[in-house]
């Protein structure tokens, strides 16, 4: 068994020897059987939330009442859930009524994905009654039950079908597909945030290529923000290699150059991410398409600065453009990177030409920030005095 697992057995050992039932389930346990690396530890037990909350003497109530509640154990939190039965998905997202239960065959038929209704003894055992273990070998994505079913009580599930197709190179059996296709509009029932964080891990899987078109095929790119009107655009997607990129504001920079949206931040904001990814994606797009239009100076290096010349340089890659010099190398052997490496200051300029701050001063500090970038001076308070003045004299 994996070390998460082991440092995760006293909770197990607990709840046994106070007579409950407790078991690892979900994606740990999928994982388990794909040997990936092993993500957060989620355990069912019979015992109910406050059964748990005497059990161990640190706890946080995460949701109690919808049988959840965190475990601290040696610095580190587990999920411990009753078993449960859900109904009434009023908002196609969360149950309106859950019921607790003693069966563990009962809080594993309300799972999603038979690869994901799997459980764990503490010795290693597994309990498949939906026949997971097989869908995995078969690298099969199949619902628990009737799809139609399970979509209608959590849309958000059919982008997580896509998701799994991205992330474990796994296909969508024909049942699945097909409900999916059916259901695809109550996607516009499911939060904003919610899809982001799917349609961020799809773009970041290995097998992103092959998730494009089946988000065309579906149908569920009528129901993703901005994408309404961009089948075409999205089938294009699977083109490129979108491995090599790394972090959201690569992505996000790449998907809005191949959309090629007049409004970007409208776009973005449609996604609801952070204002910090937005600004360094519309930062990554305008040194983008400088480089596409008109090529590389050293101005624009130094203006983007260290992280946008490396995010671009790698959306480059992607695209397929070839630049005959590295854009980070060219960036490191600029003499200056920021204005506060000059070595002079406004106040310099001032007392220099013996002038009343203005305008005059940054667009003057310009022209030095151009000399030194052009090589035309050295960055030397001396010397740009005189380069100055002898530029411009008094």
């Amino acid at each position: 068994m994996k070390e998460p697992f082991r440092k995760a057995k006293a909770i197990l050992t607990k709840l046994h020897n106070n007579g409950y039932e407790a078991y690892f389930v979900g994606g740990s346990v999928r994982d388990h059987l794909l040997d990936r690396p092993i993500g957060d530890i989620d355990i069912a037990t019979s015992a109910l939330p406050g059964q748990i909350m005497a059990v161990f003497p640190k706890t946080i109530d995460v949701g109690a009442v919808h049988g959840t509640v965190i475990v601290l154990h040696e610095g580190e939190q587990f999920e411990v859930t009753t078993f449960r039965t859900e109904e009434g998905y009023e908002d196609y997202r969360r149950p309106s009524h859950v019921e607790f239960v003693t069966s563990l065959h009962e809080d594993l038929k309300r799972r999603d994905f038979t690869m994901n209704a799997i459980a764990m003894t503490i010795n290693g055992d597994i309990i498949d009654p939906f026949n997971g273990k097989q869908a995995i070998e078969e690298k099969k994505i199949q619902t628990v039950g009737d799809p139609n079913e399970r979509f209608r009580e959590d849309a958000l599930r059919m982008m997580r079908a896509v998701r799994f197709l991205s992330q474990l190179s796994f296909f969508l059996c024909k049942d699945t597909q097909s409900a999916i296709r059916k259901n695809a509009q109550l996607l516009e029932k499911i939060s904003v945030e919610r899809i982001t964080i799917e349609f961020e891990k799809i773009l970041a899987g290995p097998n992103c290529q092959e998730a494009f078109p089946t988000l065309v095929d579906t149908n569920l790119v009528q129901y993703i923000p901005g994408f309404e009107n961009e089948t075409k655009s999205l089938a294009t997607f699977s083109t490129y290699n979108w491995n090599q990129l790394k972090g959201r504001s690569e992505y996000w920079t790449l998907v809005c150059h191949l959309l090629d949206k007049q409004d970007i931040k409208s776009f973005l904001r449609q996604w609801k991410l952070p204002n910090k990814i937005t600004e360094q994606v519309i930062k990554n797009l305008i040194c983008l398409e400088s480089i596409l239009l008109k090529g590389w100076n050293k101005r624009l290096l130094y203006d983007s600065g260290k992280d946008c010349i490396q995010q671009v340089e790698r959306v480059l890659g992607v695209l397929g453009t070839y630049q005959e010099v590295s854009l980070s190398e060219m960036y490191n052997k600029l003499p200056i990177k920021q204005r506060s490496d000059i070595m002079i200051t406004g106040a310099d300029l001032i007392r220099w030409y013996d002038r009343k701050p203005g305008k005059w001063v940054s667009e003057t500090f310009e022209r030095v920030e151009n000399g030194i970038l052009e090589q035309s001076v050295e960055n030397n308070q001396e010397m740009i005095k005189e380069w100055l003045l002898s530029c411009n004299p008094k």
